[in-house]
């Protein structure tokens, strides 16, 4: 997984701030509304500032943009957002945490693994069922298959 290193703001990776992609573009490239990337920003998720134009615009950068795939995995695999931003927050504080971030992760893959293993079991029921309906509308006998009995009256 992409591991984003804070910088400074202002620093040489963010000197020529009006360069850089505009918020329109930054949510195309990252399949993520506008409205999310300004929400990420506004709950802490994002480890750096964005840059800005002289006019207050957003200019997103190829670290900005790395970042926000991060956290949209990280959501999609159901790590909730206040976990999120603490690893945003550990990320954005740079050396000397690096256990507590591993332990966060790690945890964080228990849980997806946890799911996985459910789904994949749910998947097997659904394999099986299909399987019997191909076999009895290949014997001729579909209509054997179990149907609730209708209700009375």
């Amino acid at each position: 997984m992409l591991e984003v290193k804070s910088r400074p703001v202002g620093g040489p990776a963010r000197s020529g701030a009006p360069a850089g992609l505009s918020i329109a573009e930054a949510a195309r490239r990252t399949g993520v509304s506008v409205h999310t990337l300004r929400y990420y920003e506004r709950a802490g998720l994002v480890v750096t500032t964005v840059d800005r134009t002289a006019g207050g615009r957003r200019r997103y950068q190829q670290l900005d943009l790395d970042w926000i795939n991060v956290c949209t995995r990280l959501r999609a695999t159901g790590m909730p957002i206040k976990t999120i931003r603490r690893y945003a927050q550990l990320v954005a504080a740079g050396r000397g945490n690096e256990k507590e971030r591993l332990a966060l992760l790690e945890a964080h893959r228990a849980e997806v693994a946890a799911k996985l293993a459910g789904i994949r079991e749910n998947l097997e029921l659904i394999e099986h069922k299909i399987d019997v309906y191909r076999g009895r509308l290949a014997a001729g006998d579909a209509d054997q298959l179990w149907a609730p009995s209708p209700m009375p009256g």
